[in-house]
């Protein structure tokens, strides 16, 4: 049976574009309480005024993901606020454009900072607050590349995979709990996080094959919460045939996105 969303208490990060803010306002449009988190706290706030224009309440708590106070102080601040905590979406995320050759320990680190422990920030942070509840859903936002890799986006994807592993270990530990863990997994999809993210080669071409609407993807995560699912894969038909199809013939899906992403080249800058 769904729930409802008026009034459920939902901290969201990187709610400040993309698909964490499309998230946001349509939570708000629905009478949620939300918590925002993002590292730019300008387009934070011009989320939250929206939210508070359309009648709805959101609080903000500027701050990167990767260090664990700004996910406690939002949570902390959420349960001050709010009383409690129902649902974390764990959506903030980072890209890199490089071959594995150019990435350094750096860029990596950086992908696994905002990623990956971005994410394990937000768990460790409200799951003491969802157990004394007795109940809680924990959404993370993972990707299609968590599933599947793809060129020149390795350290991308290394991180993705981590987060669908730790989602999947999460959510059995938690059965029986009252507390459901869903895993979100967005493919290609029309926001500015290609624009945003470091581009150290010029042979991704960027977004490819089938694309989808951000505004479509926030509503899935909607979907998921009024009604918990463990997974979700929320793009169109035939990239989900990729993910099936890469089970039995990763061979053919290697030269699939090949010449997809990269125009069939071989090499790197």
């Amino acid at each position: 049976m769904a729930r409802a969303v008026n009034g459920l208490v939902v901290l969201i990060t990187g709610a400040s574009s993309g698909i964490g803010r499309e998230t946001a306002l349509l939570l708000g449009a629905e009478e949620a309480k939300l918590g925002l988190v993002a590292r730019r706290e300008g387009r934070l706030r011009e989320v939250a005024d929206a939210i508070r224009g359309a009648g709805g309440s959101a609080e903000i708590f500027a701050g990167d993901v990767g260090s664990p106070e700004t996910l406690d102080s939002a949570v902390r601040g959420c349960v001050e606020r709010f009383g409690r905590l129902d649902v974390l979406v764990n959506n903030a995320g980072a890209g890199l454009f490089a071959t594995v050759e150019q990435t350094t320990i750096e860029d990596l680190e950086a992908m696994l900072a905002v990623n990956l422990r971005g994410t394990f920030h937000g768990i460790k942070a409200a799951l003491p607050v969802m157990r004394g509840q007795g109940a809680g859903h924990i959404i993370n936002v993972a990707s299609t590349a968590g599933r599947r890799g793809s060129p020149y986006v390795g350290a991308y994807c290394a991180a993705k995979f981590a987060v669908v592993g730790l989602t999947e270990s999460l959510r059995t530990e938690l059965l029986g709990t009252g507390i459901d863990v869903s895993l979100v997994l967005p493919g290609a999809t029309r926001t500015d996080f290609f624009d945003a993210a470091c581009r150290r080669t010029e042979r991704h071409r960027g977004l490819v094959g089938p694309v989808e609407d951000v505004r479509t993807v926030a509503a899935r995560i909607v979907g998921v919460i009024r009604r918990p699912r463990a997974e979700v894969i929320a793009q169109p038909v035939r990239r989900r045939a990729v993910l099936g199809v890469n089970l039995v013939a990763a061979s053919f899906v290697d030269r699939l996105l090949a010449r997809m992403i990269a125009g069939g080249t071989a090499g790197h800058d």
